[in-house]
């Protein structure tokens, strides 16, 4: 089944490009993984959303996206009070649909 992961960040002041840039260069050779996009969410604040053959591809690439983050880590802030530089969540599509020609 369809899984999704959605991870929010939010970059430290003027770091949006070097967080762009590395976001851009990193492998996501990742097994399982269909596409991934990162999308402008506003000043400072962006939203990845990763698409998944399965919920079990998502936690198996789990050590590797975290390896991801580690390289640009130090660009990012925290979001609130229990909410360190990422805010992630991800599970399995209950719901999916395509636009009706």
């Amino acid at each position: 089944m369809t899984a999704y992961n959605v991870v929010r960040f939010r970059t430290k002041p003027g770091l949006e490009d070097e967080f762009e840039t590395w976001f851009r260069q990193l492998r996501r050779d990742f097994e399982g993984l269909r596409k991934m996009a990162l999308i402008k969410t506003g000043e400072r604040s962006y939203c990845s959303i990763g698409e998944w053959e399965s919920f079990d591809h998502i936690v198996a690439a789990r050590p590797k996206m975290i390896s991801n983050l580690d390289k640009f880590r130090h660009s990012l802030e925290g979001q609130g009070e229990s909410i360190d530089v990422t805010d992630a969540v991800s599970g399995e599509a209950i719901y999916e649909s395509a636009p009706t020609k």
